[in-house]
């Protein structure tokens, strides 16, 4: 049976950073902190049981702290970029820290990725939650918001992470889970290689900034068809942003709100593979371009280009800004929600 075992994540500011170990009988083991409610290892047995840690991370809080790049992290109060930074609600026009040139990104100088969260295991169930309240006018955002993640795994190799959010008036939340995967081993190197399949027809494509143009396309003859799954590396070269690679949302197949596979993602040279399901509208892929300069990660690995991929299942990014894309607004005594679950498994060498 799955079990939860507690553990300390370093001090910030000299207090101790909580932390959990969700552990199951297939030989997973999941860390998650309260350093932004985050997963900063995740230990998994390839198809011969030799175990390796397949998400990308840091070895202490203040490594996450300095670096922009929310490995792990629940990103908010909005993940995903909003348009200059703006948005109006009601007739209200809302200003958003910028942290992204002119643009407002995953929530914001100081988002919910850089918060420590108040923390809770249950040893006996596998789980974790993390709860975490923000003020009404944090960031720009209207409304004071009460947050929390839980994330629980089980003995069948599923971790389930689910996303719950209640404000106390009119506002937008996009809670997204910010994690890059390397299912060969975080510091193996490039995940080019990586077969991926989504379940996406259509895709949102982005201007220079990588804010969506508010078009919604067809992949059909495009670099961004994985619909039939392939290397995520096969088509990169065509794919000309300023991330270097992939930083798109897809439109996810099927009904937003009703859990459905998004993602297929498998290394076919050690048969690790994960399928993503989730009740998002929408999924972000992205290639980990900005690894330019190699960025120093647990135990010394050296994040180089295309180290890791995330898949963020999400809303829209500007949802707020585009009427035509699914809605985001949050209203008082409402609930919000957003569930993922990641089957953790293996495949044969062809990657199927």
């Amino acid at each position: 049976m799955a079990q939860t075992e507690s553990f300390e994540f370093g001090t910030v500011g000299g207090v101790p950073v909580p932390g959990f170990v969700l552990r199951n009988a297939l030989g997973v083991a999941v860390s998650v902190t309260a350093l932004g409610a985050r997963i900063v290892r995740l230990g998994m047995p390839d198809a011969l049981g030799r175990a390796a840690d397949v998400v990308l991370g840091f070895d202490s809080p203040q490594d996450y702290l300095a670096s922009d790049a929310y490995m792990g992290a629940t990103c908010g109060r909005y993940g995903g970029r909003i348009r200059g930074s703006a948005f109006a609600l009601d007739g209200e026009v809302h200003r958003l820290s910028r942290n992204e040139g002119a643009h407002h990104a995953h929530g914001g100088r100081d988002g919910f990725d850089r918060k420590i969260w108040d923390a809770a295991g249950d040893a006996a169930a596998g789980e974790a939650v993390f709860t975490l309240d923000s003020p009404d006018g944090e960031e720009g955002y209207p409304g004071a918001v009460s947050a929390s993640v839980a994330y629980r795994l089980d003995d069948l190799g599923t971790l389930a992470i689910d996303m719950r959010a209640r404000s106390d008036r009119a506002t937008v939340v996009n809670l997204v889970h910010h994690t890059y995967w390397n299912l060969a081993g975080h510091d193996s190197g490039s995940i080019l290689g990586h077969r991926l399949q989504l379940d996406a027809d259509f895709v949102t494509p982005v201007d220079e900034s990588l804010v969506p143009t508010g078009e919604v396309l067809r992949v059909d003859g495009t670099p961004f068809d994985f619909r039939e799954g392939k290397p995520i590396g096969r088509d990169l070269a065509l794919v000309a942003t300023a991330a270097g690679g992939y930083d798109h949302n897809f439109c996810v197949r099927g009904e937003a709100g009703r859990l459905r596979r998004v993602a297929a993602l498998a290394d076919p040279a050690s048969g690790r593979a994960l399928e993503l399901h989730s009740d998002a509208s929408g999924v972000q892929v992205y290639t980990g371009g900005h690894f330019k300069v190699a960025a120093k990660g647990k135990g010394g690995a050296r994040y180089r280009q295309y180290a890791g991929v995330a898949l963020e299942t999400q809303a829209f990014p500007d949802a707020p800004n585009l009427s035509h894309f699914p809605g985001v607004r949050l209203d008082a005594g409402c609930e919000y929600r957003h569930r993922m679950r990641i089957r953790l498994h293996h495949v044969t060498e062809d990657g199927r």
